[in-house]
């Protein structure tokens, strides 16, 4: 019952909250009485079953915990709000998006974007969340705080962007999602090679804006790349706890399933010809997928992503299928020519293989060992010393 009640809590939180902001406009009052329903039902449900609808419960027991609330507030007038026609299914998906779009309104900073995405659409706790950022908690509740409150002095509306708006907005919506995936797929830092329950919250999600905007095709592009890259990651970490490089990987412990719904995802977006950078990075993961890399196709595909988002990180991951296809020494030209991003350590990792490659492995082992010093996550710098070794002993 209690796995079940929790399962419940994740899928209809954010929902929960979103109906609540609409009725009260207040997010404070929507987060505690939503808590206070789910703190209910882990009293009452296991006593008297789980209801027909247990959103409709959630919703209409949070809504009259909150009217409680307005109650005992004397400077507060309580609005009697019924629930007629309110808790209905057809109001959610506007509910949703509304609250989606006011977690990722661009005045809020990135990273209060990422926490408060969490926290009200996810459900998770500022300590989970504090957790998975590897920051006190204390400056987490900070975070969160402060963008709740720039919601209410600035007067953020809560509402769907306009049509003209929408697309800037979606992305900006799409790159929290990407963040937190990533956060859970690569740690910034820490000791864990991955952390499953962020990517999977970030799938979650995903699924969720593909549902509320199904007609936008770069929703559909990010939660098939999510997918296809989540597929990998029982091959992605050794016996050692070590991350294991993409070409290293047992392709056998690949996730079938969610390669198949990711590769019918990426089939659709190009059904569309609608192309964005989310369908085109998960249109490379969908080659990566098949039984052996077409690196010509990979090639090809960074062609067209470095077309439409020419940045460094694009030309330095075009770099590593240029190495694949044309050798490592016109690869290595490219890396060295963006220096933009020589503080990032993925770059003198790409940089330090291609040098290994060449038979540079004095230079390889020093490219190696500068990566490790600027990685944040444990594993992966214990990984770098050790290639860093290898090519010490070898030179």
């Amino acid at each position: 019952m209690v796995t079940e009640i929790e399962r419940i809590f994740r899928a209809e939180y954010g929902r929960a909250v979103a109906v609540l902001i609409r009725y009260f406009g207040d997010i404070e009052l929507a987060e505690e009485a939503v808590q206070e329903a789910f703190v209910a039902a882990v009293q009452r449900w296991p006593e008297l079953g789980i209801p027909p609808s247990p959103a409709g419960w959630i919703i209409t027991t949070a809504r009259n915990r909150a009217i409680d609330h307005l109650r005992r507030e004397s400077e507060r007038p309580a609005r009697e709000v019924t629930a007629s026609g309110d808790t209905t299914l057809a109001e959610e998906p506007d509910d949703m998006l509304r609250l989606i779009f006011t977690c990722c309104h661009p005045a809020l900073a990135p990273a209060s974007r990422v926490a408060l995405t969490l926290r009200l659409l996810g459900g998770l706790s500022t300590g989970e969340i504090a957790r998975a950022f590897l920051v006190p908690e204390a400056t987490m509740a900070q975070r969160i705080s402060r963008a709740k409150a720039k919601i209410r002095d600035a007067g953020i509306p809560y509402r769907v962007p306009r049509d003209a708006d929408l697309p800037d907005r979606l992305g900006a919506v799409l790159a929290v999602l990407y963040l937190i995936f990533n956060e859970g797929y690569a740690p910034s830092g820490g000791a864990l090679v991955t952390r499953t329950e962020m990517t999977a919250e970030a799938i979650r999600l995903g699924r969720l804006v593909v549902v509320l905007m199904p007609d936008e095709p770069e929703a559909r592009g990010l939660l098939a790349l999510m997918l296809l890259i989540e597929s990998r990651r029982a091959a992605r970490v050794g016996a050692d706890g070590d991350p294991v490089p993409l070409a290293a990987q047992d392709r056998g412990l690949w996730n079938r399933e969610l390669i198949a719904e990711g590769q019918a995802l990426v089939r659709g977006c190009l059904r569309r010809g609608r192309p964005g950078p989310y369908q085109i990075q998960a249109a490379i993961n969908a080659v990566h997928a098949d039984g052996v890399t077409d690196w010509r196709q990979v090639l090809a595909l960074y062609d067209q992503l470095f077309a439409l988002t020419p940045t460094s990180v694009v030309a330095l991951h075009r770099a590593v299928a240029v190495s694949e296809v044309e050798g490592p020494g016109p690869a290595l030209q490219i890396v060295e020519g963006l220096s933009s991003i020589t503080g990032h350590h993925v770059w003198h990792v790409v940089r330090a293989e291609l040098l290994h490659r060449l038979g540079r492995r004095a230079e390889a082992a020093a490219g190696f060992r500068r990566a490790a010093e600027l990685a944040g996550n444990a594993a992966e710098r214990r990984f770098l010393l050790g290639r860093a070794d290898a090519d010490d002993a070898e030179d």
